[in-house]
């Protein structure tokens, strides 16, 4: 007799983890937006000109920044499809290699790279809530022990990862709410921050400077960089801007909770990261037209001072005051705070699930492979906030961060291999979506990404020698307490 059931439906009558799929494809764009887009694009355009020093560089910074983003979501994709389960790229790790080489991710994820930015996050978000609550100030000082000191930006840092974690715990309906309101609400804002921009913010002056030699040093005080020093300057650069656009693989880790997870996880993040990658192109473009690239740090004027050298790295704040005072500057902390809170919802809903598949394969504590009764891994975010809430106190996190920019890209590289590996180690399995354009595109991510983590190894070993003995540490780690955490079978 035919079956006429929907396999959709099959599928999902089938799952037996213990998770909700109430996540549509909405949702899902909703979190790779909003998990993409946090403080970075508001600030890191300005380390990015002192870099590049020509306005045609820059952009073309985020120009390649954006192709590789696409890449990397595209190609995912596969692996997505073949993979839909809770975890994301901890399982495409373990399935391409072994478990190990998973933990060594699981493991830097927990440590720093998802709660340093859920700390990063949430202290941007306190600080810009500071221009309209000043009370929320680093000098505000509540208390002080020797040499810590304990300010009301991190009380409000520490009250807002709480009250965030605590609405996902109530169930993954609650936290997709949360980053639909607050993530549609930014993009809105951005989208209306271009045009207001484009119509009305254009700076004869700006223009002047940046447009007439765009390829060229623009009026900077160095020259402009040649040959490799060129191809390095580029590389350090790309740092920035890849960074501000992390976070859409995100999505991936929720597979089990996602509604047709095969096809709405990788749709997700390819409208996802081409919604955002447009995005930071045209308001990078406002930044040009607006303010001109090179001023002087001495500068009492926000033209005067530039892009390069914008108060505390607040391009989009600078750019805001030359089109409209002081309201626009208001304007701007309120939609960075919208921004930050929403990019700190998704990286706390998401994170948590890794952690949760980490020890359902006995390499983490047994209750972090627990659902609570709402269907969410409750022990894991809880753990997820008080280590974040650490950072935060520790007031190291930014250092942290930016230890893990090598790592981060090197577990990126191993992903995207993993494609080529189990195309020849399982032939076998069902690929409902295969990479987009390999094996050329993928073979080109890895190379240009390889080639970047070569540039920071050789210019930038402060950053990128600790980020691999942060990922090492996990190796005796592995040994030591894999075996007693996988006698705890869960």
């Amino acid at each position: 007799m035919h079956n006429s059931t929907n396999p959709i439906q099959e599928e999902e009558a089938r799952d037996t983890s213990g998770f909700k799929r109430e996540i549509t494809l909405y949702d899902a764009i909703m979190i790779v937006t909003g998990g993409m887009i946090g403080s970075g694009i508001f600030i890191v355009t300005a380390d990015i000109s002192q870099a590049v020093v020509s306005p045609g560089y820059m952009l073309l910074v985020w120009l390649i920044s954006g192709f590789l983003t696409m890449v990397g979501a595209a190609s995912y994709g596969e692996l997505s499809s073949m993979f839909p389960k809770v975890g994301g790229q901890y399982v495409y790790l373990k399935e391409a290699y072994n478990k190990m080489v998973a933990f060594l991710y699981g493991w830097t994820l927990f440590l720093v790279i998802q709660t340093g930015v859920i700390a990063a996050v949430g202290v941007a978000f306190a600080r810009f809530t500071g221009v309209l609550i000043p009370w929320f100030s680093e000098d505000n000082v509540l208390l002080r022990i020797g040499s810590f000191n304990f300010s009301s930006v991190q009380l409000l840092t520490i009250i807002s990862i709480i009250f965030l974690t605590y609405i996902n715990s109530r169930g993954v309906k609650s936290g997709k709410m949360i980053q639909n309101i607050f993530g549609s609400t930014k993009l809105i804002a951005l989208f209306g921050l271009i045009l207001f921009g484009l119509l009305m913010g254009v700076n004869d002056t700006a223009v002047e400077a940046n447009f007439s030699d765009f390829w060229g040093p623009s009026g900077a005080s160095t020259a402009l960089p040649t040959g490799m020093a060129l191809v390095s300057a580029l590389g350090i650069a790309m740092v920035g801007a890849l960074f501000s656009a992390d976070s859409w693989n995100n999505i991936g880790f929720s597979g089990d909770e996602i509604v047709n997870p095969k096809r709405t996880i990788v749709l997700s993040m390819v409208i996802g990261t081409a919604i955002v990658m447009g995005i930071y192109l045209l308001i990078n473009l406002v930044y040009l037209l607006v303010l001109p690239m090179h001023g002087s740090p001495d500068a009492t004027t926000v033209l005067g001072q530039g892009i390069t050298y914008a108060d505390n790295a607040r391009v989009a704040a600078a750019a805001a005051e030359v089109i409209g005072g002081y309201k626009a500057t208001v304007a701007i902390a309120i939609l960075i705070m919208i921004s930050t809170f929403s990019c700190n919802n998704g990286a706390i809903l998401s994170g948590a699930r890794v952690y949760y598949a980490i020890a359902k394969d006995g390499l983490f504590f047994e209750k972090m492979g627990r659902l609570n009764k709402n269907g969410v891994p409750a022990a894991a975010l809880w753990l997820q906030c008080i280590w974040a809430c650490l950072l935060c106190l520790s007031g190291t996190f930014n250092d942290l961060l930016d230890y893990v920019v090598f790592a981060v890209m090197l577990f990126y590289i191993l992903t995207i291999v993993g494609i080529f590996v189990l195309r020849k180690k399982r032939p076998e399995l069902p690929r409902p979506y295969k990479a987009f354009g390999y094996p050329v595109l993928p073979a080109l991510y890895v190379l240009i990404s390889s080639a970047i983590c070569i540039i920071l190894l050789i210019d930038k070993p402060k950053f990128t020698w600790p980020g691999l003995i942060i990922v090492a540490l996990g190796i005796p780690v592995y040994y030591l307490f894999g075996n007693r955490f996988r006698k705890i079978k869960a």
